[in-house]
């Protein structure tokens, strides 16, 4: 009987579920959407219940199509969205939607905590600066706002820690999604239990922590009735999805770097020394023993995404006719626009940002408009964007000590030929590109394997499933274009700055 391994990966806009042989191969997947709710401005917030609908009906679809058994999975591993804080009952009930990874809400409560313990004094234990984008800050706004749902929370979750629970009855607290505690040690890996109480957070509100690839239940016989599974199919801790995307990119030494183009675009740079930047974010790795320097932009694949939605339906038209898909022609028409947009240039930041400016107030910006701009200035514009944000990033990293060497993208945005070699071209960073559609749900199999016994250990599990597809190399011609755009797209920001933060008051 084959071993196989399943990975889940709960993004913002869809469950993802692929079952993987040994080798890497992908046997099944498939995927469900669900919504994200913008009720006021700056809230983003989603039903964690909608992501277990979901997950339980992509389940059933791939144990339902005949291609593997139940009963040949031999572990499930979960990777999940950041920054999540759902309130759970002592009953497993959710107690409210959960504020994600771009809810702004609890700007207010940073502001407080800045006056009264001290942002240095946090930065030093979680290596991490304040952010309303945080668990924390959300834990602490439900407290101020929702006293009910504080007061009658159990425990609080993450978004993979929250699918095992609904898999195994477990809760659990892996060190990847750590980094959203202000009173997690990042050096430590472990709850600072005294600085949580400082913070006014009562203790028992933290799970247990659970290595990554640490398997912290057995699907219960009411999962297995829901999903398809079968009844004691064993489930790991699992993991930030940037971590795990990480990790099925074949990132797991030192120096190595993985370029993310999921929904939000950023990079992640493998260390095996704990070095924080206030201007970066700093996470453990799902490694043991190792860590993430990343930076992170809230208009990666999502910009292009909202592009297609709002501008694209002359693409879906065409797509339609010729059997093609919108995005790839999205792709055809800006492959037609010289490098550098001739002058137009655009800020991604579509839900404020994130690092290096870490700016809630931030907005999306267009800028070189003239006649002579069309469609296709604008979408390739948009892609030059957020390869310019990866830059800034990149080039935060290296101030802080961390080098990146070559890029390993990953997401959906590195099927896209010419955005890849935008990417490189802007960075000046050879990419590799490994199976960039499955690197994130691989990376939480690739957790389930290393836990239950398939591969003795990670050198193992990526040396035998990680192959690069393709290899892009940094186009000397196109430097200077993007030299100027990149110089345009800094000043623009240093100019807006505070027009941005005065039209939010």
């Amino acid at each position: 009987m084959r071993e196989l391994l399943l990975g889940i990966d709960i993004g913002t806009s869809a469950c993802k579920a692929a079952v993987f042989g040994a080798q890497g191969e992908v046997i099944a997947q498939t995927a469900e959407e669900y919504a994200v709710d913008y009720p006021q401005p700056g809230w983003a917030q989603q039903e964690p219940d909608a992501w277990w609908r979901a997950v339980c009906a992509a389940l059933r679809r791939l144990t339902a199509e005949g291609s593997f058994s139940a009963r040949e999975i031999a572990g499930v591993g979960i990777d999940g969205q950041s920054w999540s804080a759902i309130a759970v009952s002592g009953q497993g009930e959710v107690l409210c939607p959960t504020p994600i990874w771009m809810d702004t809400r609890a700007q207010g409560i940073c502001d407080s905590l800045r006056e009264t313990i001290g942002e240095d004094r946090l930065f030093a234990v979680c290596g991490n600066p304040l952010s309303p984008s945080y668990t924390m800050p959300k834990v602490l706004w439900y407290r101020e706002h929702c006293p009910e749902v504080y007061k009658r929370a159990d425990k609080i979750l993450q978004s993979n820690s929250f699918i095992a629970f609904r898999l195994t009855g477990e809760v659990s607290q892996d060190p990847s999604q750590g980094y959203g505690w202000a009173c997690w040690d990042m050096a430590r890996g472990a709850w600072d239990e005294a600085l949580c109480r400082e913070l006014g957070v009562k203790t028992s509100l933290l799970p247990p922590v659970a290595a990554c690839s640490q398997v912290v239940g057995r699907v219960t016989a009411a999962a297995a009735a829901l999903t398809g599974l079968r009844e004691g199919t064993p489930v790991v801790a699992g993991g930030l999805d940037a971590a795990c995307g990480t990790l099925g990119a074949g990132v797991i030494h030192p120096g190595q770097t993985q370029e993310q183009g999921g929904q939000a675009g950023g990079m992640s740079i493998c260390m095996d020394v704990c070095r924080s930047d206030k201007r970066l974010i700093l996470g453990a790795h799902v490694v043991p023993g190792l860590w993430l320097l990343q930076g992170g932009t809230v208009g990666g694949g999502g910009a292009m995404n909202w592009f297609e939605r709002e501008f694209g339906a002359a693409e879906r038209q065409v797509a339609a006719q010729t059997g093609s898909s919108s995005f790839a022609e999205i792709d055809r028409e800006a492959g037609a626009v010289p490098p550098g947009s001739e002058g137009l240039v655009f800020l991604p930041y579509l839900a404020g940002e994130r690092s290096p400016i870490w700016d809630v107030h931030a907005k999306g910006v267009w800028y070189g408009v003239t006649f002579a701009k069309t469609r296709a200035h604008f979408a390739r514009a948009c892609m030059e964007g957020v390869a310019y944000s990866l830059r800034h990033n990149l080039e935060t990293a290296r101030e802080a000590g961390a080098e990146a060497g070559v890029l390993r993208a990953m997401g959906g945005s590195a099927n896209s030929r010419l955005w890849t070699q935008m990417k490189a071209d802007v960075t000046g960073c050879r990419i590799e590109v490994p199976g960039s559609d499955t690197a994130t749900s691989l990376g939480a199999a690739l957790l389930a394997g290393v836990g239950t016994g398939v591969y003795r250990s990670f050198d193992e599990a990526v040396e035998r499933t990680i192959r690069i597809r393709r290899t892009v190399e940094p186009n000397p011609e196109t430097a200077a274009a993007y030299e100027k755009g990149y110089r345009t797209y800094r000043r623009l920001y240093e100019q807006l700055h505070d027009l941005m933060k005065e039209e939010a008051q």
